[in-house]
């Protein structure tokens, strides 16, 4: 039997599991949970950075008081974010949150110099605000001296990897969100950096998924173990647990705070039906292409639940879903990319849906149905544009992720996209992190193999078109 440590830091929680490989199935045991909170300073939004440390850090520790032996740890976390480190290891600046709105307009500043279409051929990835590219541009912008005192650029896992052991590294899969990284070259777009006048001194070599760091630091546990850099971004990670078969023609959304809509490719599709789609070009275990879709997924129900709890009204998401179930469905369909930043969400929908003409839910349970047909209703948009782009028929979508045990969301989803819809594993990310783990270990195989232990180890659920 191996054994891996997955420490998962999702947008809003954090989690260490330990995971039992033993005959083709793995078992997940959490350890530590803990909430991931932002802080809001008066100069914007930022991560809790040395509070995440000391949690990951927490969580190895419990797992050194009860197992003799861990083969593995990993760290994978949301994308796009980053840490700049000084040339003697210390970080310049606490990270800030992705939805910190100094990037608004961004985008439009560095198209002055680069073209649109021109970055997009070379990085493949959809235009978000919230990407590292315009979060770069930004600090030079507003704190210049930070750039030329940066040593390292370290995206979020490697930041912790590099707590944990002491190396600096960019895993690929974390990398390739920035809208730096050239997908077809395999390599950071050093070129498109130097055009747009961007430092790439600070850039870290790449390393693949399962690819070993080094030991775990001796002052963070006692504990004899070494750190992998599994599929970093949590969305790969989880990616690669979608218990899909070989040569099955499917879907994945990896459903959580954000829904990430895609298929999984061998090469990138770099082209302009791609750009005016807005699609994205990710790298997956394996160096695959996860040709994805980002949509604000569950992040809408959990800014009502907060919303909600100001005003005293406490529901668990349970009661929620359960509410929703039960309400009268409505016609109206919200742009969930107008719900993209932090703000009263119960009070904007209803304003949303007077403005645009369509019946305005009263009640949490209305609300919470309206946003579910909404997802549902973008699914079968962005299906849609998979299908045309990539010039393939999809058969089944596979849910994973922690929204894949909504399954209202489930069912509206069969209904919406005319498709079998499988549900589960729910723990995908920890599964693929210390799946991934376990390949570069040398105890998993191949990446079919990661997906042969998922359907052998987790319950399924299948939805069909009501």
């Amino acid at each position: 039997m191996s054994q891996f440590l997955a420490l998962d830091l999702g947008a809003e929680s954090g989690r260490a599991i330990l995971a039992q490989l033993d005959r083709g199935r793995i078992q997940l045991n959490e350890l530590h949970r803990f909430p991931n909170t932002p802080v809001q300073l008066p100069n914007g939004l930022y991560w809790d950075t040395l509070r995440l440390q000391n949690e990951l850090c927490e969580g190895i520790r419990t797992a050194a008081k009860l197992a003799s032996k861990i083969d593995g740890i990993a760290v994978d976390t949301w994308g796009v974010d980053f840490a700049l480190v000084g040339e003697h290891g210390e970080m310049l600046e606490n990270p800030r949150h992705y939805r910190d709105p100094r990037t608004a307009g961004v985008p439009e500043q560095l198209f002055e110099t680069v073209p649109r279409r021109e970055i997009f051929l070379r990085t493949g990835i959809q235009f978000l605000e919230i990407n590292s590219l315009y979060q770069l541009q930004t600090i030079r912008r507003d704190s210049p001296q930070l750039l030329q005192a940066a040593s390292r650029l370290l995206f979020m896992p490697d930041l912790f990897n590099y707590f944990l052991t002491g190396q600096f590294a960019s895993e690929r899969t974390i990398a390739s969100t920035s809208q730096f990284y050239d997908p077809a070259r395999k390599c950071f777009a050093v070129d498109l950096l130097q055009k747009l006048g961007l430092p790439t001194r600070p850039l870290c070599d790449l390393m693949d998924p399962g690819a070993e760091l080094g030991a775990l630091l001796p002052h963070i546990a006692d504990l004899h173990a070494s750190v992998y850099a599994t599929a970093s971004h949590d969305t790969a990670s989880a990616v690669a647990a979608v218990p899909a078969t070989m040569g099955e023609n499917f879907a994945y959304i990896s459903s959580g705070t954000w829904s990430l809509m895609g298929v999984e490719l061998d090469h990138p599709v770099i082209d302009d039906a791609t750009l005016e789609a807005n699609f994205t070009n990710e790298v997956g275990v394996e160096r695959t292409i996860r040709f994805l879709k980002n949509i604000p997924g569950l992040w809408m129900v959990q800014e009502c639940r907060r919303a909600w709890g100001r005003q005293g009204l406490e529901f668990t998401y349970a009661e929620l879903i359960e509410r929703a179930s039960s309400a009268k469905p409505l016609e109206s369909i919200l742009d969930l990319d107008q719900f993209t930043f932090p703000g009263d969400h119960p009070a904007r929908i209803r304003d949303y849906c007077r403005r645009t003409g369509q019946p305005v839910p009263g009640d949490p349970g209305s609300m919470v149905r309206v946003i579910l047909q909404s997802l549902a209703a973008r699914y079968k948009d962005v299906l849609e544009s998979l299908e045309r782009l990539t010039h393939r028929s999809i058969e089944t979508i596979h849910i994973v992720g922690g929204g894949s045990r909504n399954r209202l969301l489930n069912q509206l989803t069969a209904n919406s996209t005319g498709r079998r819809v499988v549900a589960g594993p729910a723990e995908a990310t920890a599964a693929g992190n210390a799946l991934t783990q376990a390949l570069g270990a040398g105890a998993i195989g191949s990446l079919e193999e990661i997906r042969a232990v998922a359907r052998e180890s987790f319950p399924l659920e299948e939805f069909v078109p009501a």
